[in-house]
């Protein structure tokens, strides 16, 4: 389906004179996405073939990270878009058309057995390729910064709950508990948002996109991230079959998972509910801040694999008394 032209921006307009230009070909931006952030994707398509256009604004995204990241992953065997055309000046990448549907659009519970293991084989190819030194590290303060996502969007601007003083004493103690065992945890390359909708219909299979935030950090976080997804949920026992076949074939790649799986499992509890909380606050943040609000419609999702781990690791109970307390204070909450 063709944009209405009136309805392009200048800087779309500009990015398709420029493409045309690499391209040899006179090209028309079909908008493909946008992400939580501030990044544009569009496919224009030539006789010959199709290409990918990304417009990230150098003054809100730009395209540093993600040419690093990118020859880091493509380097280690990772299916990642090459390179066709970029001007990093105003923010512009052509890049390979990995395909059409992502993850989320093919995947269910017929051929979940079999793609999982192709998405593990992916991102133990990254984890093994783990190198000290070249990405930021996931450290106290970014680990910190993320989960006060939680109080100040998801409960202040969502729900009107203003933290009282017990509240922030329980908040604290849980944030103090997942932030200090995520940095106990093996280190390896993290891309932060590895789950099905970041990942192409491709050949070969899959095509992996948006690892621009990649870092190093908790072996367990992208595990997690891949089976509590944001947009589609498995049935736990299903979950932690597939973890732990991620833990043993990492055990034989000698990846720093621990040597029992029971160990790895509460690791991935612990982990998952950090990035739950998260996710509950940048959702809140994408509807109250940018505008975005059909982010928060699957928190119900997340609430529900919170409650899933609170119930199984007795120290999450703290967190657990939050979120009754929550729900007490703001009766409509999920």
């Amino acid at each position: 389906m063709q944009p209405n032209r009136a309805e392009l921006d200048e800087r779309v307009q500009t990015l398709e004179i420029w493409a045309s230009a690499e391209l040899e070909h006179p090209v028309q931006a079909e908008p493909v996405a946008t992400d939580a952030g501030f990044r544009r994707y569009f496919r224009f398509r030539t006789p010959a073939r199709s290409v990918i256009a990304m417009d990230a604004p150098p003054e809100r995204e730009g395209t540093t990270a993600f040419l690093r990241v990118g020859e880091l992953l493509r380097d280690a065997g990772v299916h990642v878009p090459d390179i066709l055309a970029r001007d990093t000046e105003r923010g512009f990448l052509l890049l390979t058309d990995l395909g059409e549907r992502t993850w989320l659009e093919v995947l269910n519970d017929t051929n979940a057995e079999e793609r999982f293991p192709r998405a593990l084989d992916a991102l133990l190819r990254m984890q093994t390729a783990t190198r000290e030194g070249v990405l930021p590290e996931y450290d106290d303060t970014l680990l910190r910064r993320e989960l006060a996502l939680f109080p100040d969007w998801y409960l202040r601007q969502h729900l009107q709950v203003d933290p009282d003083a017990r509240l922030e004493q329980q908040l604290n103690r849980v944030f103090d508990l997942l932030v200090e065992h995520a940095l106990t945890q093996g280190r390896v390359w993290v891309h932060r948002d590895f789950m099905p909708r970041n990942l192409m219909d491709s050949d070969p299979d899959p095509g992996v996109i948006d690892f621009q935030d990649a870092v190093l950090g908790p072996i367990s976080y992208d595990p997690i991230c891949l089976f509590k997804d944001a947009f589609i949920s498995w049935p736990e026992e299903r979950v932690t079959e597939w973890l732990h076949q991620y833990w043993s074939r990492a055990r034989e790649r000698a990846l720093p998972v621990p040597a029992d799986f029971e160990s790895f499992h509460r690791d991935c509890d612990l982990m998952g509910a950090h990035r739950h909380l998260k996710v509950l606050g940048i959702f809140a943040r994408l509807r109250y801040r940018d505008g975005k609000p059909r982010y928060l419609e699957d928190a119900p999702r997340f609430l529900a694999y919170l409650r899933t781990v609170i119930e199984r690791r007795e120290e999450l109970a703290p967190l657990g008394a939050v979120l009754e307390r929550v729900r007490a204070t703001a009766p409509e909450a999920p």
